[in-house]
């Protein structure tokens, strides 16, 4: 399992390097799936450009990132093509009922139970945890994000407390459910 919840994407050097450790492989060789599907509002769409560029800083070629909008499901097997999917922010609800409508929440789940990788910003974290209705339940908790002050650096303690809350600049990274869960950045 490798997943990396954060606020605003690899917003610092800490959770850059931590993507790129996680990723396991020379950059330019990685395959991205990068999810817009929650940008539905100007302030979400602005916010695009920014996100591909996370990718691309960590020397993902151009060619390699595939944008991909859920209006169709996507089977585990293609899934599997992808080294890493990164999930936009945005419209949490209109993206958890694209992610479900589509049926997509079976692929992407097996996906990160198959040693999959895949980050998550603002909505594309929310989805993950216990804020709506049928999201996809990895972590039994709340999730905040873009939260003034947030959770301190570390390991985290399973059961999760009700509300864990995420800064701009950390991430909740999830290498083995339960045990290997930390916060790093601050």
């Amino acid at each position: 399992m490798r997943v990396l919840l954060t606020s605003a994407g690899l917003e610092t050097e800490e959770i850059k390097e931590c993507f790129v450790d996680m990723a396991g492989k020379d950059m330019s060789l990685v395959k991205a799936l990068f999810i817009p599907t929650a940008a539905i509002d100007a302030d979400a769409i602005e916010v695009l450009p920014k996100c591909m560029n996370d990718l691309l800083k960590c020397g993902i070629l151009n060619e390699n990132i595939r944008v991909y909008d859920l209006h169709a499901g996507m089977e585990f097997e293609q899934l599997q093509e992808y080294d890493v999917v990164y999930l936009c922010g945005g419209n949490t609800r209109y993206l958890l009922e694209r992610i479900n409508d589509t049926r997509f929440n079976k692929s992407l789940m097996e996906y990160i139970n198959n040693n999959g990788l895949v980050i998550g910003v603002s909505a594309g974290s929310l989805i993950f945890s216990n804020n709506l209705r049928d999201n996809l339940g990895l972590i039994d908790t709340k999730l905040d994000v873009h939260c003034m002050t947030g959770e301190k650096e570390g390991k985290l303690a399973y059961p999760l407390k009700s509300n864990v809350k995420l800064t701009n600049t950390c991430a909740l990274v999830i290498r083995n459910f339960p045990d290997d869960m930390e916060i790093i950045g601050e």
